[in-house]
């Protein structure tokens, strides 16, 4: 346990003193208050002050009675059987007995030979399902609507366009290796240059594959993972090699 410490004992201690009081520090007032004073008064609505807002009590005469809120229908007003079935405008009467049928009308139309001549002919369908299903046969795809067409087989304009950009890039491409041959910046590989070259890379890609072979199944170190992804970009980059010598016959080189 730690020891208590206490005071050095001394005859002036027994001598009492006079208590000074504090005083505080006068309380902080904002010169703004005022103004928010004001502001919370101008901007007070109704029931945002301590209890409802103080309106008029309703009289206990006017209670709520029953079925007072439904809505109320129009009275009743009586009609007279005399008015309820008399009509503005009367039908027309049946024609007697004795009454002939207009006669003597004459036109120039015949009938006969329009329903004849020119039948009404129904348009071409075809069946799709087991259970008679028709469409018609215009849109199917079945009709051959595009082979009857002025332009049909005729190669399109934005096509002869694509060629003729091909074509103009071709020669200023051309132009372009021309210049830089004149001036003895580039020469062209020959057939046994690129040939040779192809086997070598073919060769080298052989040997990186036979190294990928032999890689161990489980990678689980950072070690094979790096290899193993070092040994994927080399044969990446060699696979991209062959496929420019394969695919163009003509390569250019630098002499420098």
């Amino acid at each position: 346990m730690s020891e208590v410490v206490y005071p050095r004992e001394s005859v002036y201690n027994l001598i009492p003193k006079e208590r000074v009081p504090t005083q505080k520090p006068p309380r902080y007032m904002s010169k703004f208050r005022p103004m928010v004073v004001l502001e919370e008064k101008l901007s007070k609505d109704t029931m945002k002050t301590m209890g409802p807002a103080k309106v008029e009590v309703p009289s206990p005469e006017k209670y709520l009675k029953k079925h007072s809120k439904e809505p109320k229908l129009p009275e009743k007003k009586e009609y007279l059987k005399e008015v309820r079935n008399t009509c503005s405008m009367k039908k027309p009467a049946v024609p007697a007995k004795t009454d002939n049928p207009p006669m003597g009308i004459y036109t120039k139309r015949d009938f006969i030979k329009t329903t004849t001549v020119m039948p009404m002919k129904p348009q071409p369908t075809y069946v799709d399902t087991n259970k008679g299903h028709k469409e018609l046969l215009e849109n199917s795809g079945l009709v051959p609507k595009y082979i009857m067409k002025r332009d049909y087989g005729e190669v399109p304009e934005y096509l002869l366009q694509r060629n003729e950009d091909e074509r103009r890039a071709k020669e200023e491409y051309d132009k372009f290796v021309r210049e830089q041959m004149d001036q003895g910046a580039m020469k062209p590989l020959s057939d046994e240059e690129r040939q040779a070259i192809l086997e070598r890379l073919k060769k080298n890609w052989d040997k990186v594959h036979h190294e990928y072979q032999g890689l161990s199944l489980v990678t689980d170190t950072l070690s094979k993972k790096a290899h193993k992804e070092r040994l994927e970009v080399a044969m990446k980059k060699l696979e991209n090699d062959i496929n420019l010598f394969e695919r163009f016959k003509t390569i250019f080189i630098a002499n420098n």
